[in-house]
């Protein structure tokens, strides 16, 4: 039952209900993604901050239930995943989601705070040092499941990290070439 509702919480499209409040459909929009960065380029801070915030309660908030109610840390990590994949698999916008990082972000909130910290400390300086936010979203990404088996959690935590990093890389494709190819859109503040 946890494991469906996180799935469905996760599915809900924060950029793209946040945009249509603005008139925008999100999807039409910049890159066409319903993520907090494209939000944030296309309709400003303030609705991009309040895209990263919901997504990320999307994460955070069935991991923190689950944990209140004395799941296993194993189904914490199905619940957890669960939520995530609701967010770039969802079942409202036919399986086609966001990239997952903010999702991601309140999931590990939830699971591990003290890698999180770790893990914005290596996103801030990637994003300072070459300001490329699908960079650090993807370094950040790479580095949680070293970041979560350094930090002694369950071998059901690290699997449900590698699993998120490979998706979060995953679909990042598409930046990763525009990377290489030195197309990517670099961040503004």
């Amino acid at each position: 039952m946890f494991v469906i509702a996180a799935y469905l919480l996760g599915s809900i499209p924060t950029g793209l209900l946040l945009a249509r409040a603005f008139g925008v459909d999100i999807r039409s929009a910049g890159s066409g993604n319903i993520g907090a960065t494209n939000v944030y380029r296309t309709l400003g801070r303030k609705v991009g901050v309040m895209t990263l915030v919901g997504d990320c309660l999307k994460g955070l908030v069935p991991v923190l239930a689950a944990k209140y109610f004395g799941v296993s840390r194993g189904w914490i990590a199905m619940v957890g995943l669960a939520a995530f994949l609701g967010h770039v698999y969802t079942v409202f916008l036919g399986f086609k989601g966001g990239k997952g990082v903010a999702t991601a972000l309140g999931v590990f909130l939830g699971v591990s705070p003290a890698t999180v910290l770790a893990a914005l400390v290596i996103f801030s300086l990637v994003l300072w040092k070459w300001r490329y936010v699908s960079l650090a979203s993807i370094t950040a990404a790479a580095a949680m499941p070293v970041l979560i088996a350094l930090a002694g959690q369950e071998s059901f935590i690290i699997l449900m990290s590698l699993v998120i990093a490979a998706i979060v890389i995953f679909k990042h494709r598409g930046n990763i070439e525009r990377l290489k190819a030195g197309t990517e859109n670099k961040f503004k503040a």
